[in-house]
């Protein structure tokens, strides 16, 4: 394995909305980048990112992917993103890592909603964007509408590099509008270049005069020759556009067919090229915990050690793998690193470069980086590895309530506390999934983004823990309360050989606003009741509390005072 210059790294997360075809793209720059051997296909079940046997069945991306390629003297560390509703929380966390973002939008649809969730996750961490506009082979993908639907709905600062050639069934290759030539694609997946076809030429010269402008339009020495008619060369306008995504005064786009991988060589290109690397990142915030106060950790491979675990996968064989994006300083396998967020040691056991659900060794990992450590038992996913002279804390991922329930219980008697387990190993490698037990129906409640979110966890629990669960709607705990204040009295009697028992007590009941719970008030004066006898008034009335009149519910949002009485 080289050793990369942190400059000589590229993070990448693939993210846009569901069935945009994220996962083919990303199987066509491994593929190009001679990181496999075939190109697999999302139909067949043969990508290496969606290897999940859930993500097969369903044709869809569940959870983010990762893989590597080597690009000449770049490496490129890839992660490819889920898109539909229910499980895109999970591309939040890859975002914040990656320091460029490649948004798949489809030719056909244009910007979809879950694109514009994305686009909003890469505004948050300041990830720098490349669109690349896939599907241009299918009918009615027109690159004009998808480029307005990208103005209209994303950003202003799109500009576009290169056009299709050809249109629906006819899509044959793309336009280069730098150098003005036309790559036709054959099975290799790599241009020839030739003449642009002259039914081309006028659109071809129209979006390079747009293209032009909008990068001499970021730097002012470019726009005064501009003005005056001096030449550009296409080098000065590439180094100007680079500069230009670096600090996100512009968003290239780029066209192609991930299917039929046509334009995937120009996408690999300009992604490496204009896409920042680490040490072009801004700094990071973090809480230095010594003096609870705000720092900034530099990309910087001699400082001390910094890492945030970004993702935890539930592995049957190897247990638990955590994934790291290393921010500063190095970590090595074997070695001993401090969470700060747990507030104890670790012992890293062997690092590794996660290749789909293969993996490779990595001896040491530098700022920069993005390895993963099975078994480690204390770390979760938002902790943060430090040296431990130099404590620091980054930010904890924040992610949105679930937003549907189910009751589960097992089809099997006994298989209780094999629930338990499952559910407790897959919150942590799904933070958006939620888990509790309801006191009042004694019930065990799983939470999700959706019911395919839920669908999906029970079959995680089969697959990779071997329990069966029956999914049924929650019980309602329903409540019972008062609607306007009342008095009662009660009375004790107990008729014993000697002199007896005797207690006589009269309560005051209000109602209270929703929400404020119970407030028992004590009012007596004179000691007609004896004070050693109070709480037990409290208990005995929150005892009546807990079964309600009208149903047998609990009640609640009511005050309740003790205000006379008498004993003997």
């Amino acid at each position: 394995m080289k050793d990369y210059d942190i400059a000589n790294i590229r993070n990448i997360v693939i993210c846009g909305h569901g069935d945009t075809g994220k996962t083919s793209v990303a199987e066509a720059l491994l593929f190009n980048n001679k990181k496999t051997t075939r190109l697999g296909r999302v139909e067949d079940g043969t990508t290496v990112m969606d290897y999940d046997p859930d993500e097969i069945d369903r044709g869809i991306s569940i959870s983010s992917s990762f893989s590597f390629y080597e690009s000449k003297t770049v490496r490129v560390n890839l992660i490819d993103t889920p898109g539909y509703a229910d499980f895109i929380m999970d591309s939040k966390s890859p975002i914040r890592v990656c320091e460029g973002a490649i948004v798949v939008i489809c030719g056909v649809a244009g910007v979809e909603v879950q694109a514009q969730r994305v686009w909003d996750f890469c505004e948050e961490t300041n990830s720098r964007r490349l669109i690349f506009l896939n599907k241009m082979g299918r009918e009615r993908a027109s690159v004009d509408r998808a480029v307005e639907s990208i103005e209209k709905f994303l950003t202003e600062k799109a500009v576009v590099l290169n056009l299709p050639l050809g249109e629906e069934a006819k899509f044959r290759g793309v336009i280069d509008l730098f150098e003005m030539k036309a790559l036709t694609y054959d099975d290799s997946g790599f241009g020839k270049k030739t003449d642009i076809p002259e039914e081309y030429a006028d659109k071809a010269a129209e979006y390079r005069e747009k293209m032009v402008e909008s990068i001499v339009s970021t730097d002012d020495a470019l726009l005064e020759r501009f003005f005056e008619e001096d030449k550009i060369s296409d080098t000065e306008l590439m180094e100007a556009l680079a500069k230009a995504v670096k600090r996100g005064a512009l968003v290239p786009v780029v066209c192609g067919s991930a299917k039929q991988n046509i334009g995937i060589d120009v996408l690999s290109s300009m992604a490496v090229s204009l896409l920042p690397s680490p040490k072009d990142a801004p700094p990071v915030k973090a809480i230095e915990l010594s003096g609870d106060k705000e720092v900034e950790v530099k990309m910087d491979p001699d400082a001390p050690l910094s890492a945030f675990v970004f993702k935890t996968i539930a592995d049957p064989y190897a247990g638990k793998i955590s994934v790291i994006k290393v921010y500063s300083g190095a970590i090595s396998s074997d070695s001993t690193v401090y969470n700060s967020t747990q507030d104890r040691k670790e012992r890293i056991g062997q690092l590794i470069y996660l290749e789909g659900k293969a993996h490779s060794i990595c001896p040491l990992a530098k700022a920069g980086d993005i390895v993963a450590v099975a078994k480690l038992k204390e770390t979760t996913t938002g902790d943060t590895l430090c040296a431990e002279n130099k404590k620091i804390q980054f930010p904890p991922i924040i992610y949105p309530e679930p937003m549907i329930s189910f009751a589960i219980e097992p089809k099997s008697k006994g298989d209780e506390d094999k629930i338990s387990n499952a559910v407790n190993r897959l919150m942590e490698e799904d933070p958006t999934m939620k888990s509790r037990r309801d006191s009042d129906t004694k019930e065990l409640i799983i939470a999700g983004s959706g019911q395919l979110h839920v669908e999906v966890i029970v079959g995680k629990m089969k697959r990779k823990f071997g329990v069966e669960v029956i999914l049924k709607a929650p019980r309602i705990p329903y409540r019972e309360t008062i609607r306007k204040a009342a008095e009662g009295q009660g009375k004790y009697k107990k008729q014993t050989g000697g002199r007896g028992q005797y207690g006589d007590c009269w309560l005051r009941l209000e109602p209270l606003p929703a929400g404020t719970g119970f407030e028992f008030v004590d009012q007596i004066v004179g000691g007609v009741i004896p004070r050693q006898y109070i709480p037990a008034v409290e208990k005995g009335v929150i005892g009546a509390m807990s079964k309600g009149v009208l149903a047998g519910y609990p009640v609640v949002d009511l005050r309740v005072s003790v205000y006379d009485g008498s004993f003997h």
